[in-house]
């Protein structure tokens, strides 16, 4: 159980996401390696030494006098095995022993803070490679159960690594699918489709109460996930609380584009953006839509602010961003010391042959940033014990991904070199001058503490880059998207916020020093701000839509279910 529980969490927190890391070709990788390889050969006395040290803790070892433990906190040897039979014992020093002179050769080497970022990642990736606990021959826990199911879990291993290869390309599955049925058990809120495009459809989903504030919301999802994220499980859907508050909801809904599609770009997706919202208003009878969005999602909302204020359009109301980083920095995210100029270029110019960046591909690639956490664990899990992955609906959706334009990757791209939300007017995209500083709607910005993706602190940048005199920061105690689901009646949920009047301060160390910690989820208070600029309650619509935006199919719509 605590091993099923442990691959949720670890899974939930590396779900994938839109980044500079769509940008990173192999090309990247084999130059880390190049860059491994040459320091090998440029000092053979740097490397014999390190060679020397490495044998004398083999020594040290065999004839039983190794101190070399694992660290307590690692889960990998956690089997009292490791400690007290002296084969794994020896296993296990043999592996740190290598791990260790890895580290020490690398400190050794002559190499700028670039280099040496990139020559770490990489070295940890082979080192996690060859875990003794990656092998039934080198793992304890694998071995007993082996013994004590008389060999089924051999037998169910091998059944999971051959439907792996055959029905989940070669990937090794992180979640068990088959208990989730969209629309029955995974999002269920009553809704229906009222607008349907070549690209997106838009879901008005039924009010719970019976009346309603004025100022509707309108989310924005990311374009590398599917809409249903908001609206996974009663327990856990951002949709059902923002109705059962009185809020009309409308979600977007991408579709999965196909290589034809391929040409897609920010302003496609901005002018669905716009074109939602226009209908939001219309069904509403509102003349002002709010909008919430997360991730990419986030990116898109922000270029869609700057464009209707470029735009004079005053359609936009209040703005919420849910892990959604600005004003990225190289160092933010890990592996972005991978990142060249020269691997980005090539991975537009891939994208652009192939029309989109397959969703499989770039899960796939982001398992293998984070090979102990998304791989190793589940081949343990998976085909050493035989166990299921666990049936966890956050991993049915990360792994529901959907493919993105290669148009759209190279929008994506641009902002993070070109850094255009920082700049005033300098940048020309979605055709303006992107500038934040002409957006003044009130902004809701929401950070996750262990966030790896969005960090929070880059979250925080945001705050800053907006022209909005009301602006409220608000640190989730989880990571990325466990961030954002986080509900009410979670024991262990808390969040940060200001407990300073005025906006949040420039350096985040100085908003740090002002916070108070909060018991509880942080729904209950972004719903109080987003009720306070959702202007008077009336009647609920009894009905979905109107004359002119009549109710198509049902909740969550058909573009969810498209595969390709």
């Amino acid at each position: 159980m605590n091993n099923r529980k442990t691959l949720e969490n670890e899974a939930a927190q590396s779900t994938t996401a839109l980044g500079p890391m769509i940008g990173l070709a192999r090309e990247d990788f084999i130059g880390a390696v190049a860059l491994l390889l040459r320091e090998t050969a440029s000092d053979p006395a740097r490397s014999l030494k390190h060679a020397r040290n490495m044998g004398e803790d083999m020594i040290k070892i065999m004839t039983g006098k190794s101190d070399l433990t694992p660290d307590p906190k690692d889960k990998r040897f956690k089997d009292p095995a490791w400690q007290y039979n002296p084969f794994f014992r020896a296993g296990a020093q043999y592996y740190l022993a290598v791990q260790k002179g890895m580290n020490d050769w690398l400190a050794d080497l002559e190499l700028d803070e670039l280099e040496r970022d990139r020559a770490s990642f990489i070295s940890n990736i082979i080192i996690d490679g060859l875990a003794p606990t990656n092998t039934l021959m080198g793992n304890p826990t694998a071995q007993k159960r082996l013994i004590d199911s008389g060999g089924l879990s051999l037998m169910k291993g091998l059944k999971n690594a051959y439907n792996d290869m055959v029905h989940n390309k070669g990937m090794v599955s992180q979640v068990d699918k088959r208990p989730f049925k969209l629309g029955e058990n995974i999002a269920i809120s009553k809704g229906s489709v009222v607008l349907r495009t070549e690209m997106m459809e838009l879901v008005h989903y039924a009010p719970t109460t019976d009346q309603v504030y004025e100022i509707p919301q309108l989310t924005i999802p990311p374009q590398i996930n599917k809409m249903y994220i908001n609206d996974l499980s009663p327990d856990k859907s951002v949709v059902k609380w923002q109705l059962d508050n009185g809020i009309q909801t409308f979600v977007i809904s991408w579709r999965n584009p196909s290589k034809e599609q391929g040409r897609w770009d920010m302003a496609d997706y901005i002018h669905s953006c716009r074109e939602a919202m226009e209908a939001v208003a219309a069904i509403t009878g509102s003349k002002k839509v709010n909008v919430s969005a997360g991730c990419s999602g986030g990116q898109t909302a922000a270029m869609l602010a700057s464009k209707m204020a470029a735009d004079n359009d005053p359609l936009l109301g209040s703005l919420t961003l849910m892990v959604c980083v600005l004003h990225p920095k190289q160092n933010d995210i890990e592996a972005g010391s991978l990142v060249s100029e020269n691997g980005m270029q090539l991975a537009r110019q891939r994208a652009a042959k192939q029309g989109v960046i397959k969703g499989d591909d770039l899960a796939r690639g982001f398992a293998w940033l984070r090979p102990n956490d998304l791989i190793w664990n589940y081949v343990i899990n998976n085909y050493l014990l035989g166990d299921d992955p666990p049936a966890f609906d956050v991993l049915f959706w990360n792994a529901d991904a959907t493919n993105l334009s290669a148009s759209l990757m190279g929008d994506f791209l641009t902002l993070f070199e070109t850094l255009a939300f920082t700049k005033k007017g300098e940048v020309e995209m979605v055709d303006h001058k992107v500038d934040l500083s002409k957006v003044t709607s009130d902004l809701f910005i929401l950070g996750g503490v262990t966030d790896h993706i969005t960090p929070w602190r880059a979250c925080y940048r945001s705050t800053q880059l907006f022209g909005s005199k009301d602006v409220t920061f608000v640190l989730s105690q989880a990571g990325h998207m466990q961030a954002i689901l986080n509900p009410p009646g979670n024991p262990k949920a808390k969040y940060f916020k200001s407990k300073n009047p005025g906006g949040p301060p420039k350096k985040v160390e100085d908003w740090l020093a002002g916070t108070e910690e909060v018991a509880g989820s942080w729904w209950p208070f972004w719903m109080d701000w987003v009720q306070a600029r959702s202007g008077k309650q009336k009647a609920a619509p009894k009905k979905l839509g109107n004359a002119a935006y009549k109710p198509l199919e049902p909740a969550p719509g058909l573009y969810v279910l498209e595969e390709r």
